[in-house]
């Protein structure tokens, strides 16, 4: 596997893949480069919508595809905004409006904790009966007030206790080892060299 299509116009999340995908000397081609869009995520599961974009995008590219979907799960709120947590508050996506709402409906809670969850798919080929899949999660809390500058969505309201910082206080290669994706991601990896 020469080209592998990564099925995410997010940039925040396509540094990471790269970051976590540069040893293994595979090209990481994103989706929007070849014009293909994104795909619909009308599954209520991470795994069910990440198996819909990796097959979206190497139905349209004809090369093997990565997708992941994942989210943030807070244990207050049943696990919402899980599959949501891109369009938690509605269209178009915004990462600070998203969090305005989950602290919002935090308040007054005692009970903070939220975790991670990243889901990811590899298919050879569109119709590939055997798709890779991986899961990571990452446990943590969500706070008032956003902290650092690095990462992407939750990140800065994401707040690790046993580090005391947040998500979006570390610098990306130590994120990249302890996050849900980098877990998902290696995971992946090790799959995919036990089957050859």
């Amino acid at each position: 596997m020469k080209q592998l299509v990564i099925a995410s116009s997010n940039p925040g999340k396509l540094r990471e893949l790269q970051a976590l995908l540069a040893p293994l000397g595979i090209e990481l081609i994103a989706q929007a480069t070849l014009g293909i869009g994104e795909a619909d995520e009308p599954h209520a599961t991470f795994v069910e919508n990440a198996l819909a974009k990796a097959r979206h995008a190497s139905r349209a590219s004809k090369l093997p595809a990565l997708a992941d979907d994942s989210g943030i799960c807070a244990s207050a709120l049943d696990g919402e905004p899980g599959v949501h947590s891109a369009r938690f508050a509605g269209e178009p996506k915004s990462d600070e409006r998203n969090n305005q709402k989950l602290v919002a409906l935090l308040a007054g809670e005692e009970d903070r904790r939220a975790h991670y969850t990243c889901v990811m798919v590899l298919v050879r080929h569109a119709d590939d009966p055997e798709p890779l899949i991986a899961e990571g999660h990452w446990a943590g809390e969500i706070i008032d007030s956003p902290r650092g500058t690095n990462g992407f969505g939750y990140d800065p309201y994401f707040y690790l206790r046993e580090l005391g910082m947040t998500a979006a206080e570390l610098d990306p290669e130590r994120k990249n080892a302890i996050s849900h994706r980098g877990k998902a991601l290696r995971r992946l990896v090790a799959e995919l060299k036990g089957r050859g």
